[in-house]
């Protein structure tokens, strides 16, 4: 018999209980990235009000025992009583979801990026509590909230203390928000010093002369300053580092008219893909958007217009197209306006139609406008010249295309020896596992459940992308295949509706080589099939280090800490074999240990960033030998999951 379900059986969440009761809704996980989440609503805030031309210096601080604080000097919170709710806008702001000065029609912010998250109050609602402090001229106002137990019940966000009033020794204006994440949601994690930096120092960049100070007062901690004058030139300048620029100054474009303005900063490296970083508000649009589809319209005409101008294309001479035009390209465009149109949960593609049409008459006009002017001809000429030669490329990659597919048509696909299908028929279903050696490769295809597990064992080691034209790419045996398999396309013709698998899980040793293996194969899919990693499809097995036996039990051990635990419970008489690879394990045990979905351990890899994600694999797989053995000593531990993919985002 079914329970009651009545009227009186529907639970109503007052205030921030709903918070407190569903915090994967607000924060997306209570993992890492929930409790740096927290702290960039706060962040977000004092940003707003420096965006807004209203804070200069914000201070984020770091404490021992595991609180944070932030400080701006811009115009301070509210402290009179909201006309409708009768209490102070101090307690608007950290006790009501959904309240706020950056709704539309609202003249307290041209811009907002803290809009678009849950706001202070959800930062109130999951910490054990929060402190206030409100400084206008000579007088502080501060409040205090925690979140108690009430008959058993935890109460996030109560007010323990009203909102107070004294005489400050100095007049000055701002917020301070210091608050204790709550371990009873967040359980061990602790802020984490280079994820705050990294977000800090892009903000710094977005915001031009903006001063962020990070400061870190836990043991071994370090203040950091964070200020560019240059804003996002710096940024394209940064994010080129450990490559080879071919003109030293930026180009730049700035437009602005009403409620709306766009920033453009474009650098030239000798590699073969396009890097582009885009906001909107200070929000990463990872997956891009109507403003990326402006501006590519845009710069493509204007360079085509360009190259005829200055003879560089004949008449008799077809356009170029834009992917020519952005092969080495680094691209910093972000977008300040009001009432952003996000697609999709992720929210970090714009949506908005209408923004297509003012970047592409903006950017057109401004840089038509620059490349009159002689001082920049030497840069545009190097542009245009570099794309007419990634024009022949792309050439003759398509004829390379043609030719492989006219030799599968007539002998089979290259696949045939090397791929070991699965039967299942279900897309969201099946995975492909990319294997390192033939070895591993033949116990991997005996293991697997091949109602849903193909099996790709690579025969040696594929090119590295970030060096290598898509020519070569194409004429590479592993890529081919793995293109193939995948039968998604490559590069712009990639369309990842026609992904063969959900999962593709890349299966390599846990030592240096299969960590060389791992960042190869992750940086070709970054550099041309980089939808694959945004959508969460790339996952790392982990296979284990150790086999822990006696006569009765067995144990497997990913790591040395395992190890020292399983060898403890065993006791007297165990013996430990060490995995050198994946080829030393028999069938069973690599379907037990790294491949049954009961059982195993996978690594999804993927972008929050997509800036820090370029300056990874740069440093790891660009030119630049100092940089990346001084980036290897620094960071990596072949006993955890791979450098490259934890550092571009990896989670378990």
């Amino acid at each position: 018999m079914s329970a009651e379900y009545k009227a009186k059986n529907l639970q109503v969440l007052e205030g921030l209980d709903a918070v407190r009761m569903r915090p994967g809704m607000y924060i997306g996980t209570t993992g890492s990235k929930g409790l740096h989440h927290i702290l960039w609503e706060i962040v977000d805030n004092a940003v707003d009000e420096a965006a807004n031309g209203f804070a200069r210096v914000i201070t984020v601080k770091l404490y021992p025992d595991g609180s944070a604080s932030v400080e701006d000097n811009g115009r301070g919170i509210p402290v009179d009583k909201h006309p409708k709710l009768n209490i102070s806008g101090v307690e608007v702001v950290f006790t009501k979801l959904h309240a706020g000065g950056k709704f539309e029609n609202n003249n307290s912010y041209t811009f907002s990026g803290g809009l678009h998250g849950v706001g202070a109050s959800v930062t109130n609602a999951l910490s054990r509590w929060l402190k206030v402090e409100v400084y206008k001229g000579d007088m502080t106002y501060d409040m205090r909230f925690e979140s108690i137990e009430e008959n058993g019940k935890i109460k996030s966000g109560f007010k323990v203390k009203e909102l107070t009033e004294r005489k400050s020794d100095a007049a000055k204006n701002g917020t301070f928000v210091h608050f204790m994440p709550d371990e009873r949601v967040f359980g061990e994690e602790v802020f984490q010093k280079d994820i705050i930096g990294r977000r800090l120092k892009e903000l710094a960049y977005l915001n031009q002369g903006l001063k962020i100070v990070l400061e870190d007062t836990r043991p071994d901690g370090r203040r950091s300053v964070f200020c560019f004058s240059g804003g996002i030139k710096d940024f394209a300048v940064d994010l080129n580092t450990n490559k080879k620029i071919l003109f030293a100054e930026p180009i730049y474009v700035e437009a602005k008219m009403n409620n709306f303005s766009v920033e453009l900063a474009l650098l030239y490296s000798d590699g073969y893909t396009e890097t582009m970083v885009s906001y909107v508000n200070n929000i990463p649009t990872t997956e891009g958007g109507t403003h990326e589809v402006g501006f590519k319209t845009a710069y493509t005409k204007v360079m085509n217009a360009y190259a005829r101008t200055r003879n560089l294309l004949k008449d008799k001479d077809e356009n170029l197209q834009g992917d020519d035009f952005r092969e080495g390209m680094t691209a910093v465009l972000t977008v300040k306006m009001q009432n952003i149109q996000f697609e999709g949960q992720t929210k970090t593609k714009l949506g908005n139609p209408e923004v297509k049409g003012k970047i592409e008459t903006a950017i057109a006009d401004k840089l038509s406008e620059l490349l009159t002017k002689p001082s920049i001809f030497s840069a545009a000429d190097i542009i245009t010249k570099k794309a007419i030669d990634a024009a022949r490329v792309r050439a003759a990659a398509r004829k390379t295309r043609e030719i492989e597919r006219k030799k599968n048509t007539l002998t089979g696909s290259n696949l045939v020896g090397k791929l070991a299908s699965c039967s299942g028929k279900s897309k969201e279903l099946r995975e492909l596992f990319i294997v390192e050696g033939d070895s591993a490769g033949g116990s991997a295809k005996q293991g697997r459940d091949r109602s849903f597990q193909a099996i790709l064992p690579l025969r040696g080691k594929p090119l590295n992308a970030e060096k290598t034209k898509l020519d070569k790419i194409l004429s590479n045996e592993e890529l081919k295949t793995i293109i193939s398999a995948i039968g998604a396309g490559v590069d712009t013709g990639f369309d990842i509706k026609d992904i063969n698998y959900d999962k593709i899980i890349i299966l390599a040793d846990a030592d240096q080589d299969g960590a060389h293996i791992r960042s190869i194969l992750l940086t070709f899919f970054f550099k041309y099939m980089k939808e694959l990693i945004i959508d969460g499809h790339i996952y790392i097995g982990q296979p284990p280090l150790y086999k822990v036996a006696n006569k009765t039990h067995v144990k497997y051990a990913y790591n040395d800490s395992e190890l020292e635990k399983y060898s403890a419970e065993l006791g007297k008489g165990y013996t430990v074999q060490r995995y050198k690879g994946l080829g030393e394990m028999n069938p069973e045990q690599l379907w037990e240990t790294t491949m049954n979905p009961a059982s195993r351990m996978l690594v999804r890899v993927n972008i929050d960033n997509i800036a820090d994600a370029e300056r990874m694999v740069s440093t790891l797989m660009g030119d630049d030998v100092e940089a990346r053995k001084q980036y290897i000593y620094d960071n990596a531990d072949f006993n955890k999951v791979d450098t490259f993919a934890k550092k571009a985002g990896a989670n378990g």
